[in-house]
């Protein structure tokens, strides 16, 4: 069970008037400080408008880790990603994903013009709730993650979504990141799949590819 601990998520601002936002979920064990200081390596024109949005997990034990508690967005209980899942702990966070995105709407950013990312456990859910969310979104980064469940998703299939994996990961291999592009692809999702020579991580390359991509969604 999650011990839901409400931390104010990070938001970084644009200069210019926000007309679009990118929700950015981070890693297992890793707050939303993560990624928030990749914001100023994107490079993106002066004068962008997407509002940047880093919340932080909850705080729960976490099964793999030794029950240890730590910021998890769903309990990991062996390395069997694709078929030990944790379901009950995805469907939570993608509802708390769900508030953060209805705060958006709420503030006039339509919801053609809010990506979902995430790294990781967070890229998980950021294809779990941009998938099953009631509206369709502009777009779903994927970075370093995996998709247990496809079959339950059957809509939204003109999402443009972005999956990025490291052909050496050593914590989800590369083939279980394939398998889930693949299972998507059979359900009718466009994906722009791209790969680099990398580990568990994120690369300048895959930076640039970002860019190029989120420039073309919003």
């Amino acid at each position: 069970m999650q011990e839901v601990i409400q931390d104010a998520p990070i938001i970084i601002e644009p200069e210019a008037e926000v007309n679009s936002a990118v929700i950015w979920l981070h890693g297992l064990g890793a707050d939303g400080n993560d990624f928030a200081g990749l914001v100023p390596q994107l490079n993106l024109p002066e004068q962008h408008g997407i509002r940047f949005v880093f919340p932080h997990a909850p705080v729960q034990s976490v099964t793999i880790n030794g029950g240890m508690k730590m910021r998890s967005w769903y309990d990991i209980r062996s390395t069997d990603f694709m078929n030990d899942v944790d379901a009950a702990g995805i469907r939570v966070s993608c509802y708390q994903i769900y508030d953060l995105i209805q705060a958006q709407l709420a503030q006039g950013i339509a919801a053609n013009k809010i990506v979902l990312a995430g790294f990781s456990q967070g890229g998980l859910i950021a294809l779990h709730a941009g998938l099953s969310f009631s509206h369709g979104l502009a777009g779903i980064m994927a970075l370093s993650t995996y998709c247990p469940m496809p079959q339950q998703f059957h809509q939204h299939r003109d999402i443009s979504i972005f999956m990025a994996h490291g052909k050496f990961d050593n914590v989800i291999p590369f083939s279980v990141a394939q398998a889930s592009c693949s299972a998507l692809q059979k359900r009718g999702y466009p994906i722009q799949w791209h790969s680099y020579p990398m580990e568990h991580q994120v690369c300048a390359q895959e930076i640039e590819d970002i860019v190029n991509w989120l420039t073309t969604v919003i």
